[in-house]
């Protein structure tokens, strides 16, 4: 299957362009990363299957502290890539995403009307027409990166829409 999801497109959310003062919002950003696989058969196809893919996808090689994706790169975020297996994406409800994220997120305070229009684009709309989401547990420090502290929250789902053969991987966090 690694070789059939394709990367679709990428949108990245700062939400310090959003803020009358930059240091309102620190650094948090939500990182959205689309993928389509092969329609015939994607109402059957199985969500642990989709997972391996994505975490031996080029695109999930990214470090997420400004490196980019590294095609032969051996870090996801702050963990070692090595680690990271579909076992450890939880099933989780869309409500629960949801307060997730929104905890997360927080008051937007004097925030732009926009940051709430295009989370609400590119992740809340994403989440509502999701068939199934995984969020990525706590994998415990014996997995983060010899730099992987450098965020201080995050927070990974993986939201997969059958009928659009489509998966999104949304990281979001602090750094």
């Amino acid at each position: 299957m690694d070789d059939r999801l394709a990367h679709a497109g990428s949108a990245f959310i700062n939400f310090r362009h959003y803020a009358p003062d930059p240091k309102d919002h620190g650094y948090r950003w939500v990182d959205i990363k689309e993928f389509h696989f092969p329609a015939e058969g994607a109402e059957s196809v199985d969500g642990g299957e989709l997972l391996a893919a994505l975490i031996g996808h080029e695109q999930f090689r990214d470090d997420y502290a400004g490196g980019g994706v590294l095609a032969e790169g051996t870090r996801h975020g702050p963990y070692w890539l090595r680690l990271i297996t579909p076992r450890l994406y939880e099933p989780v409800g869309q409500e629960k995403a949801v307060r997730i994220l929104r905890d997360w997120v927080g008051p937007l305070g004097d925030a732009s009307s926009d940051l709430e229009a295009d989370l609400r684009r590119e992740v809340f709309d994403r989440l509502a027409a999701a068939d199934a989401v995984h969020c990525l547990g706590e994998l415990g420090d014996e997995a983060i990166h010899d730099w992987g502290r450098v965020h201080d929250c995050f927070h990974e789902f993986v939201l997969i829409e059958r009928s659009a053969a489509r998966l999104t991987l949304v990281v979001a966090a602090d750094d």
